[in-house]
Order: C-alpha cells, then sequence, then structure tokens
C-alpha cells in the first residue's frame, strides 16, 4: 500500500487515499519514517529482515525448488532461530 501511494500523492494527496484504502495518515508516514531511519524498525522487523536474506540464499542455493518447510529444516540444521518462514515471506511480499 505504501508504494500506491508514494506513486498517487502528487496527483490526490495522501489523506484522500489512506481514506479510500481505510488506513490511517500516521500508519502512513509511521512507514516512511522506518524507510528513512531503520532504527525505528521494531526488533522482530529488524530479525525477520536478516532471516529474509538468509532465506533467499538458502533458497537459492537449492536451486529455487525448496519449499517453506525444507528452507525452514536447512536454516534449523544452520542454527537459526526461526519460527515460520512462510509467514516472513508473506509479509515480505507485501
Amino acid at each position: 500500500m505504501i508504494a500506491f501511494i508514494d506513486k498517487y500523492r502528487e496527483v490526490h494527496g495522501v489523506e484522500p487515499i489512506c481514506a479510500e484504502l481505510q488506513i490511517t495518515p500516521s500508519t502512513y508516514h509511521a512507514r516512511k519514517a522506518q524507510e528513512r531511519d531503520p532504527g525505528r524498525l521494531s526488533d522482530r522487523e529488524k530479525r525477520d529482515r536478516l532471516l529474509c536474506k538468509d532465506i533467499e540464499r538458502v533458497w537459492g542455493e537449492n536451486h529455487r525448488v525448496y519449499g517453506v518447510r525444507k528452507v525452514w529444516h536447512a536454516l534449523r540444521r544452520e542454527g537459526k532461530d526461526v519460527m515460520s518462514t512462510g509467514s516472513i515471506l508473506s509479509r515480505s511480499a507485501e
């Protein structure tokens, strides 16, 4: 949604777009502040970003054929504390 708002904010403005998408403008502004200063990210978001890189690495090393379960097992074998690779990947796709 943030990319959509960024794309059309010059034409329509942030507030009208947020009203139509039924999100508060403060949500948009908070996400933009996190983009400018990654120190504002939650601990979980920071951890997920690091894990996402590991997930992509393991997936690529295995010819991009590993599914969620095999990636999870591979990361666990490496000693990574991974709860669920599927939820991390679905959130990163947003």
